[in-house]
């Protein structure tokens, strides 16, 4: 019997040691931008853990709570940056900036330096092929209402020629003649009718057309610089079908997505709860019906915020290309 408990003693101390982190792997720090970051980052570095390296996600600042991109690249400054230590940011306008800006520049040429190429993670939660699902799962009706993949390529083929020179005024260190805060504010969805679906569309582009004109008539002189703009946007992987990836994604996400999703869910609720009062047998069941139906429900931002069906879009896709590149400089 002693001999029994001492080799289950063992055992046990020896599984117990497997649960401790292995030291022998090499550890890369990844500085990402804030609380929200870490769950993104985690779920993408997870694909390329093994019994090499791991990585250790953190916050910018060990002593304080300062955040943020520019606090998450400052930590790459010095000696430090390289195979032990990594950053983990958004794009927003740096990757097209293209070298404009002290901070774009270190984005574009630190291969220690991940980026969502997409605007932010809301973006790419934003992606339009998993909509649907996200209205399948807040309201539990699978019924078609809009073509949602549709919706999102012809908006942001109204979007892209105003995002171009948003893009090339930028460039030009010029913020104020068009703003983010503007720019978002002119291609926002200002009404949503489910009957009417191009309405909302077709406000859009009166807005963007009134906009660009205005911009040819002041500066006509950046017509060709425009052109070659739009072409090398193209090439750096904006496809105009899918520009709501490029713009900010909070805009994205709050005025253009949540705009039309929240009046679909709120359409296929009601039509779900007329089916269940047509189809229930007395009030009791009816009441009990309806009472189970409502509360398995999704808050629908609650529900955008946690998606994850985005790994199939061509912003992840060129971030994991990334990653696979900076592991074998690392390891190679």
């Amino acid at each position: 019997m002693k001999k029994l408990t001492e080799y289950l003693n063992s055992r046990f101390i020896e599984a117990a040691n497997s649960l401790r982190p292995k030291r022998a792997k090499h550890r890369i720090i990844a500085y990402v931008e804030s609380y929200d970051d870490i769950s993104f980052w985690r779920s993408v570095l997870d694909d390329y853990e093994n019994d090499k390296y791991h990585f250790e996600i953190l916050l910018p600042a060990r002593t304080n709570l300062t955040k943020g991109k520019k606090r998450a690249m400052m930590n790459m400054l010095g000696n430090a940056y390289g195979r032990n230590m990594i950053a983990c940011v958004d794009s927003d306008y740096d990757y097209l900036l293209q070298g404009a800006t002290p901070t774009s520049r270190q984005l574009i040429e630190n291969k220690y330096i991940l980026h969502t190429y997409a605007y932010a993670i809301e973006n790419l939660r934003c992606n339009a092929d998993s909509l649907k699902q996200i209205c399948v799962l807040c309201t539990l009706n699978d019924a078609n209402v809009i073509d949602f993949k549709e919706y999102m390529k012809l908006y942001s083929q109204i979007c892209f020629p105003l995002f171009v020179w948003n893009i090339l005024l930028y460039r030009k260190q010029d913020t104020r003649t068009m703003s983010m805060l503007k720019f978002c504010e002119i291609v926002r969805i200002t009404s949503f009718s489910i009957g009417n679906p191009a309405y909302s569309l077709q406000q859009l582009s009166r807005r963007v057309e009134h906009h660009i004109a205005l911009l040819e008539k002041e500066f006509p002189q950046f017509m060709a610089e425009y052109t070659e703009l739009k072409e090398e946007i193209i090439k750096l992987g904006v496809i105009p079908e899918e520009t709501y990836f490029y713009i900010q994604g909070h805009h994205i996400m709050n005025n253009v997505v949540l705009r039309i999703l929240s009046p679909i869910c709120r359409h296929l609720r009601s039509k779900r709860e007329e089916e269940i009062e047509r189809l229930a047998y007395h009030r009791q069941q009816y009441h009990n019906e309806l009472s189970s139906y409502r509360n398995s429900q999704c808050d629908i931002a609650l529900m955008l915020s946690k998606n994850t069906d985005y790994r199939e879009t061509p912003p992840y896709r060129r971030l994991k290309a990334d990653i696979e590149q900076l592991l074998r400089q690392i390891t190679g």
